[in-house]
Order: structure tokens, then sequence, then C-alpha cells
């Protein structure tokens, strides 16, 4: 049952003189759903599974991005305050579920940065090519790229979301760009060359064993990130109608790019030869060296790298903005509910947040190698991600009971509609989170991957709830006193 609590947080008065601006119009909306909504490594991961992958595409899009998206435009018009996903589980079932939410949300981008951002760094090392491809292996290389990169996506954001909006604006271009390259010399390889991997209805039927299903959950994963933007709904202008304007057109991006781009892999690039890390960045060179096009190469290296860059940083100003609201309301310290006196931004989330990731950076490359690193990040990532989508679709079920005022954008087919939409993306939130817990099949160390993806899982999970409970104990006891 719901809180009978007031859902919407309160600000302090000190907040409220000096809340943030309003500074995202529909286009800046837009960008930030491309850049947050497509990762450009999430093609190459698609490509290694063969052309099969381009089905698999197509469903998990049906069985979670759009019941996600619908449930989000629902949900946003619904309750439109800053704290998105967290004001709605606050409201669907009380303020553990809403804090809850909101914790392994948060926590699961603390292993993304990491993840992102050594993408970011293996995709520069094309910029020069033979010069500098022989760091590819070097793990110190990773690290420093990584953190000194994070330590600037911070200091733009601490600035204001309208000074960091522009590194991810240029973030969605370079999205946009190198998605256009791949698919444009895909096709134009194909023509000239043939493909390099048969496209036939045997090809396409997704293979059904365990380890090959593996990887089902990482483009799920990939389709995450509509619900980012209604964090900011406070910074947003005119949200209840942007918002969803933006979201529905952004998902039509976000599909176009992931299933043509991986058409395009697959046809350059026979499936053995893709690599998750530099998978893309390999197509465009193998087939820039056949079409004579070299100077493309460094080119689609920067500005997919920027790309990442840019969603890093989205995704840093979006989530800083869930322990600020949650601050606010006194279930974590206070001090997370704080505006900086002069950006009026919440810089002690995002300090926290910056520095939490950087710890990160340095736990998943502990006793592995750099792409047991990656996988190890991406799986622990994929599992704290997928929790709140869980009480996302549950609060869109529950909250079909709850009286809804007429400028609420309904899901088409009404609430029978809605009942059906949640309960699919439910369904498949919790398929992803069971394939998420075993490690890849080429993992070397299997039982200490497996420790480190359930056992650091827990620990947030522990450590959130200790921070709820003496947060909630302390506000009793001032309670009382007062």
């Amino acid at each position: 049952m719901g809180s009978s609590l007031n859902t919407e947080p309160v600000l302090s008065a000190e907040n409220a003189a000096h809340s943030p601006p309003r500074v995202m119009g529909f286009a800046d909306l837009l960008m930030f759903y491309v850049v947050t909504g497509i990762s450009l490594r999430w093609i190459a991961t698609a490509a290694r599974a063969g052309p099969s992958s381009i089905v698999i595409w197509v469903g998990v899009w049906l069985c979670f991005y759009v019941p996600l998206a619908l449930s989000v435009v629902e949900l946003a018009s619904r309750y439109p305050q800053e704290g998105g996903l967290y004001v709605w589980s606050k409201k669907a079932f009380g303020d553990f579920a809403g804090y809850i939410c909101a914790w392994t949300y948060w926590t699961s981008n603390l292993p993304y940065f990491a993840v992102v951002l050594y993408f970011a760094a293996s995709n520069v090392l094309y910029i020069r090519g033979r010069d500098w491809i022989y760091l590819s292996d070097r793990t110190s290389y990773y690290v420093w790229f990584a953190l000194i990169s994070l330590a600037g996506i911070t200091l733009l954001h601490l600035v204001g979301l309208n000074v960091g909006k522009w590194l991810d604006n240029i973030g969605a271009l370079g999205m946009w760009l190198p998605a256009m390259i791949v698919i444009v010399m895909g096709f134009i390889g194909w023509y000239r060359y043939g493909s390099a991997n048969q496209f036939t209805p045997a090809t396409l039927v997704p293979s059904r064993h365990l380890k090959d299903m593996i990887f089902w959950a990482s483009l799920a994963f990939a389709l995450g990130g509509c619900e980012t933007a209604s964090f900011m709904a406070g910074e947003v202008k005119n949200a209840r109608r942007n918002i969803p304007r933006a979201l529905l057109l952004g998902g039509l991006i976000v599909g176009f790019c992931y299933i043509l781009g991986t058409v395009a892999v697959l046809l350059v690039l026979p499936r053995n030869e893709i690599s998750d890390l530099q998978g893309l960045i390999e197509a465009i060179r193998q087939t820039a060296d056949k079409l004579g096009w070299f100077g493309v190469v460094p080119i689609a290296a920067g500005l997919i790298a920027l790309s990442n860059l840019g969603a890093a940083g989205a995704f840093l100003a979006a989530t800083a903005r869930l322990p600020f609201v949650v601050g606010i309301d006194r279930f974590l310290p206070p001090a997370f509910g704080k505006l900086h006196p002069r950006w009026r931004t919440p810089y002690i989330a995002l300090l926290t947040q910056s520095v939490c990731g950087a710890l990160f950076i340095f736990l998943g490359q502990a006793g592995t190698s750099v792409k047991g690193a990656y996988d190890v990040l991406v799986s622990m990532g994929i599992i704290t991600y997928f929790i709140p989508y869980l009480l996302v679709f549950a609060s869109m079920f529950r909250l079909q009971w709850e009286q809804a005022g007429t400028d609420v954008i309904h899901v088409p087919g009404g609430k029978p509609a809605a009942i059906l939409l949640a309960s699919v993306g439910f369904t498949t939130t919790l398929f992803a989170i069971g394939l998420s817990l075993l490690p890849p099949p080429e993992e070397p160390n299997k039982a200490l991957a497996m420790i480190k993806i359930i056992g650091l899982t827990a620990v947030l999970l522990a450590v959130g709830a200790l921070l709820y409970y003496f947060g909630k104990s302390k506000a009793k006891r001032q309670a009382v006193v007062i």
C-alpha cells in the first residue's frame, strides 16, 4: 500500500529560494534521451551474437523499451515533480520502496561510469592508430583515463546543468555521427564486397542455449535510460508536455541506430572477429581500409569517445538528483539536499557520486584483466540497474487504481493495456536479472567473477538499507525532540 505521507519533497527555505533554473527545453531533452539511450558499445556486443541479434533487438525493444517508455510517460505526467522513479515508487509502495528504488538506481551508475569510460578509452587509441594501440592491454591507461575523465565531467556539472548540458548535447551528436558512419560504410562495403555474415532464416533464429542467452540482458540494459530526464523534471521547461514528446521521438531514434548499426557491423566483420571494447571502431577501420577512406577512422574514434563522455556526464547529472531529493526527505544525510550557494547544483550528491564511481574503477579491475573487469562491471551494473525497473513496473501496475487528473497522459488502451504492459515489462526485467548473475563463458575465473557480481551487489543493497534505517531513526528522534 502507498504511504499516506505527502510524496512531494519539501525544500528548505534556503533551497527553495535558490532552486535550480529550468534550463532544458525540448531539443535539449531529445539530445539527452539520445545520449543516454544509445551506447555504441552495445552495437558490437549485439553483433558478436550474429544475425540473430537483430531479432533479439526487436524483441527487447517491444518487451522492455516500449513498456518502460509508456510507463514513464504516464507516471511522469501523473507525478511530474523532481525525483522521477523515487517519487513514483514512494507513492505506490511507501517510503522504503521509494528509497531503495532511488538507492539501487544511483548505485548502479557507479560501475557504469567505469564501463562507459573504459569503452571511450579503447576508442581514443584509434585516433593515432598504430602509435597508440599498444596501450590496449595496459590496465594503468584505462584506469587513469577513466579517473581524469570522471573528474572533468564532474567539474562541468558542478558549475551547473546550463554548462554541463553542452557536453551532453555534443555527446548526442557524437552518438549520431558514428552510427551514421557505421551504417553508410557497412552498406557500401556490403554492396562492393558482399556480406561477412550470412543472413538466412536459420541464422536469424536466436540460440536458446543458456550461455548464448546471457547477453540478452545486456541488450535490455542498453535500451534503459528513458526514465532519466524525469529525475530533473524541476529543471525542465514544461516537463509534463516536453518529456513525453522527446521520449517517444528519442525511442524511435534509439531503436533505429541500434538495429541498423548492428546490421552494418555484421555486413563488414565476421562475428568471431568482433570484440565488446573495440568491435565498432574495428568495423569502421576494416571497412575504411577496403574503401580507402583512411581519414574516417580517427574522426569516428574521436566522436565515439566523445559520445561516451557525454553519456557519462548525462547520467552523472541525472542520477545525482536522486540522493539530492532523498536528502531533502531526510532518508539520507541532509547535506545531500543542499545546493551550491553560487552554482545552485546538488554539489554534495555530485561529488559523492564521482568519488564512489572512482572507487569502482579500482574495485572492478582488481584481480582480473581489462576485459574481465569490463564484464564484471557490466553484469553488476545490470543487476542493480534493473531492480528499480521492477519497482517502476510494479508502481505502474499499482497506481492504475489511483485517481488521475484530467491532464494525465494515459497508455493507449487505458487501464487493461497499462496492466498488460507493466506485467510484460516486469517479467522481462526479472528474466534479465537472472541472466546477469551468470558470468560469460570466456571468463577464465568464473567463481571470482560471480562472487564479485553477487557480493558487490549485496554490499550495495546492505549499505543502502542501513543508511535508510539510521536516517529514519534520526528523523524520528528529531521529531520527538520537537
